[in-house]
């Protein structure tokens, strides 16, 4: 590997100015909110009567409740389930991929992308709730448990855990399967099973969708979420100072969560890495490229075989690849050379996935059958196709360019040397924040603006996407460590398609989200999707659920062909290491 090029004065420069869209970004749609909402929970009142300064009797009420604690208790109770699917199941199926060649590796990364392009809350939930009729059979009768107090708790919990498997285990394997190829694979997989971790309990703490459209936090409150509580008591009864209360609550929470998953990264000098060719691709035979960390081609006529620099005196040397042509292995033999993957790990890996996608395909056969017996109705009409989707597309791309500037910034110009990814720590309360948290006093400025039931409140307010800058600053760094090209060829262009990527991400769950447009838009011509088919789970009209609205053919064909293009052209290629590790050597993951 060649060392980087030490930032120069303008990099440095540049670096911040980059990072100045995602800081005001911040202070607008997260910092400012925030503090909005702290002073809300200090107010008595709402929309209607006036507020009043309440001091902290909010809190007081909140926490001196039952309802509170029931609330919060089941809302990490649902967590558990998924929580042990991306823990136990994600890793040990991407070890089971990963030891079972490219092959095997890419039909997983292929399968598994279509729990990702076809979840949609509100429809499982609308699929789930078939199971209450009558003539309801096999596993969606599991909802006929929500109708009574003693059984709706875990009849739910059970309901999450078999509607978002599949899903669960996709991201788990997208997670875990580059820290297998990075070159410290067991710390690696360690950082990445913290973050996992925290992430899961951010997200579960914030579910709202499933449980509000299955049972709206009953029979007799047993099934109230945190999320459910807040909107109960800020929008339901219209006592802002409460709702406000509980999400402070929660942001508190997801603020240590998110500071600690940053530490966690930046301390372990996290990074990720592009490679040029497949991790599991066949080991070429040419001489190792110090420029780029990876072997290379054929050398030119008369030209000497490139090595890697020598260890420092005294120093311990680092993990050896199995491309450099002439270290040794502690026997005194040459280091062993890359081999054919073992057919019994090809075996295990074809087996690993096989039950895994047999298990997701009989718990999400609820959904499916709701999909095949949707009727026509209203939530699948074009105007709230228009009103689901181009929301959800402009604020994708604002949230994310935005945070793709400044990861350039922080992670590719590096205007702080090593200590750059440190600047992470003025985003990181916000990491796991959505717009739930927030919801109140972004509700509140968007009435202020006159903007309720308009086109542009269903924007999604966040200008800039905390995750994706976390993802694409670590992505930036890896890049700027490893390359010896210039800016542009060496950060920029390869981490280019991430950031597509994380658009594709972030437009997905801006369009299966429910609560910010269920906040801002009361005309039934505004309604999402996901609003029109809560409409219909909540009227008396007798309709079926339109299950499929959720989940429209071209958007799920677009969706997954460009996510099973990712995986096999990019996804497939990176990696994530620990201490640099990354950048010094090659994964030596075995060869199909």
């Amino acid at each position: 590997m060649t060392s980087p090029i030490p930032p120069q004065p303008y990099s440095r420069a540049l670096g911040f100015l980059l990072a100045v869209p995602a800081l005001l970004g911040a202070l607008i749609t997260l910092v400012l909110p925030t503090g909005q909402t702290i002073w809300l929970s200090f107010q008595s009142g709402g929309i209607l009567r006036d507020s009043a300064y309440a001091g902290t009797a909010n809190y007081a009420h909140l926490l001196g409740e039952a309802e509170f604690w029931r609330a919060l208790g089941f809302t990490f109770s649902m967590i558990v389930f998924p929580l042990l699917v991306a823990v136990v199941v994600g890793p040990l199926l991407a070890l089971a991929l990963d030891r079972a060649g490219t092959w095997t590796r890419r039909a997983g990364r292929v399968v598994l992308s279509l729990a990702v392009v076809t979840f949609s809350p509100v429809a499982v939930a609308g699929a789930w709730m078939r199971g209450l009729t009558e003539d309801a059979t096999g596993l969606a009768t599991l909802a006929d448990g929500l109708r009574e107090p003693a059984t709706a708790p875990g009849a739910l919990r059970l309901i999450v855990a078999a509607a978002t498997f599949g899903l669960v285990c996709a991201l788990a394997v997208i997670a875990f399967l580059p820290a297998l190829r990075g070159g410290t694979p067991v710390p690696a997989m360690l950082v990445v099973g913290v973050l996992v971790v925290l992430a899961m309990v951010a997200v579960g703490l914030q579910s709202f969708s499933i449980g509000l459209a299955l049972t709206r936090g009953g029979p007799e409150r047993v099934t109230e979420t945190l999320a459910g509580l807040q909107y109960d008591k800020a929008f339901r009864t219209a006592e802002f100072g409460l709702g406000a209360s509980i999400a402070v609550l929660t942001g508190v929470i997801l603020g240590v969560l998110g500071i600690i998953a940053t530490i966690v990264a930046v301390a372990a000098r996290l990074s990720i890495t592009v490679n040029r060719r497949a991790a599991s691709d066949p080991a070429p035979q040419g001489p190792y490229d110090p420029a780029s960390g990876i072997p290379g081609g054929e050398p030119t006529p008369g030209s000497a075989v490139p090595l890697p620099p020598p260890a420092a005196p005294g120093a311990v040397p680092g993990p050896v690849s199995p491309y450099l042509p002439g270290p040794v292995s502690g026997d005194g033999g040459q280091a062993p050379a890359r081999t054919a993957a073992n057919p019994v790990a090809v075996a295990v890996g074809v087996v690993a996935l096989v039950v895994v996608v047999v298990a997701a395909f009989v718990l999400t056969w609820p959904w499916m059958d709701g999909v095949l017996a949707s009727p026509s109705t209203e939530a699948g009409s074009l105007r709230a196709f228009v009103n689901t989707w181009v929301p959800a597309i402009v604020g994708a791309f604002v949230s994310v360019g935005v945070a793709y500037l400044a990861a350039l910034g922080i992670g590719g110009l590096r205007p702080l040397g090593r200590a750059s990814e440190w600047l992470l720590l003025l985003f990181a309360p916000w990491l796991f924040v959505g717009t739930g948290p927030l919801g109140v006093a972004n509700w509140q400025n968007i009435r202020n603006l006159g903007l309720i039931d308009t086109l542009p409140a269903l924007i999604p307010p966040l200008l800039v996407s905390v995750p994706a800058l976390f993802v694409l600053t670590l992505l930036c760094k890896g890049l700027a460590e490893r390359t010896d090209k210039d800016f542009f060829a060496g950060v920029f262009l390869p981490s280019l398609p991430m950031a597509g990527i994380l658009v594709g991400a972030v437009t997905l769950v801006n369009a299966h989200d429910l609560g910010w447009p269920l906040l801002v838009a009361q005309n039934a011509e505004l309604f999402t999707t996901p609003v029109a088919q809560l409409a219909l789970l909540s009227g008396y009209s007798g309709v079926a659920p339109d299950v499929a609205a959720g989940t429209p053919l071209l958007v799920v064909a677009v969706a997954l062909a460009a996510l099973v293009a990712a995986q096999l052209l990019y996804l497939d290629r990176l990696a994530v290491a620990t201490n640099g590790a990354a950048n010094r050597s090659p994964e030596r993951t075995p060869v199909a």
